[in-house]
């Protein structure tokens, strides 16, 4: 009989790893505090504002507005600029659906463009060719944890008059040069949706210099009020994308524990690097030399088919999968997605940009890394797994090991 679990030997690993969300004494104590109140909403409350005050200080932000979701955040930081019907936005081909579908949530355009096979972030030496008279901003995506090249982008942004959102979702307390990633553009949108480094189950945040952006966001998020105006006064167009107290109250409980676990996840991130890259054929992710702080949303790794003898990646997957060690392939192209091919389809979108304009927009998708890491490389362990311990790490190693020295029997 096979080592190999999958033909029916022993599992490395038999136990579940470390479970998320951590939950905690606070927890229950913070839910129950906005129970017993009767102030479940937002402006019933100071939940939700001590929440934006305290997320704003953990991460050196102006200001922050509490928004439902992350999705949404996106989408409200592109109302705030004026982003819209005719305007393009470039975006990574790599990433999840929010960072595009927001832009077509506006009436926008986004432009897939390519990624760096050292971070899977967006490349910036992709984007200057993707840009036209009608890009009007770029969404560069701070993926897994990681940071994308914020200098050089920022440069482009300067030479071509375009503004930057951080699609910060994957980074709470990320570093760029040491300051915190979601600071350092005009805007900043993070998530804690479940499985995110902070979490409320759902829930997002916009962050940004105090002002008039900033005030446009909190403005849309509660039906076009202003701050201080009148409830029943609405001088803009706006929307509900309001927190409840009771994921404020939450939020805060959870963020008394972020930096703690984000040192666990760093220090288990290293030593993981470390022993998956001392493995022929495992190459973890890199990150660029400016990135002085990983959040480490996942840790990610490339398998090198070449260098394994022609193991596939999602053979390898399910070898590690029955070892016991949770992992999945991760992204698939957006560019091969239907859903923006369903927008362009309306009525709308035909009659703004037009026929042609449409029709040749998948020509102008050049993305072959994006494509090699959906297809051939990329394998995910989530973030709660960094927060196990040493012997959980280890695990994980040698039930890649184990994988690698049978490959024969998988091939």
């Amino acid at each position: 009989m096979s080592d190999l679990a999958l033909r029916g030997g022993k599992a490395v690993r038999a136990q579940a790893f470390f479970a998320w969300p951590e939950v905690c004494e606070s927890d229950k104590e913070a839910l129950e505090r906005v129970l017993r109140s009767g102030k479940w909403g937002r402006h019933l409350g100071t939940e939700v504002s001590e929440f934006e005050a305290e997320f704003a200080a953990l991460i050196d932000a102006e200001a922050c507005v509490g928004i439902s979701n992350g999705t949404v955040a996106l989408e409200i930081a592109l109302r705030a600029m004026d982003i819209g019907i005719g305007d393009e936005v470039i975006v990574p081909d790599y990433t999840f659906v929010a960072t595009a579908s927001a832009v077509l949530m506006v009436g926008a355009v986004p432009v897939f463009t390519d990624i760096d096979p050292l971070t899977y972030c967006i490349d910036p030496a992709k984007i200057e060719p993707n840009i036209t008279p009608r890009t009007r901003a770029i969404i560069p995506v701070h993926f897994a944890g990681g940071v994308a090249k914020l200098d050089a982008i920022m440069a482009i942004a300067e030479r071509h008059q375009l503004q930057i959102i951080e699609d910060a979702c994957q980074a709470h307390l990320a570093e760029w040069n040491g300051k915190k990633v979601g600071t350092i553009a005009e805007l900043g949108c993070f998530s804690f949706q479940a499985s995110k480094n902070i979490n409320s189950g759902e829930g997002g945040a916009i962050v940004g210099k105090a002002g008039r952006l900033m005030d446009r966001c909190y403005s849309i998020h509660t039906c076009g009020r202003d701050r201080d105006g009148v409830w029943y006064h609405h001088p803009h167009v706006g929307t509900n994308a309001r927190l409840t107290e009771f994921q404020g109250a939450l939020l805060r409980s959870q963020m008394q524990r972020a930096e703690e676990q984000a040192r666990r996840r760093a220090q288990n991130a290293d030593f993981l690097t470390e022993h998956l890259n001392a493995i022929d054929g495992i190459q973890v992710l890199g990150k660029y030399p400016q990135t002085t702080r990983h959040a480490h949303h996942l840790l990610v790794f490339r398998i090198q088919d070449q260098a394994l003898d022609g193991l596939s990646r999602d053979r390898f997957i399910e070898a590690l999968r029955a070892e016991g060690v949770p992992c999945q392939a991760g992204y698939v192209p957006l560019h091969r997605e239907s859903f923006y091919q369903e927008a362009f389809a309306s009525r709308a979108y035909r009659k703004v940009y037009g026929k042609e304009y449409l029709a040749g927009f998948a020509a102008r998708i050049d993305c072959p890394n994006s494509c090699q890491a959906s297809d051939r490389e990329s394998v995910w362990l989530g973030q709660s797994l960094l927060l196990g311990s040493r012997q959980d790490m280890q695990d994980i190693v040698a039930a890649v090991e184990k994988v690698i020295t049978h490959r024969d029997e998988l091939i």
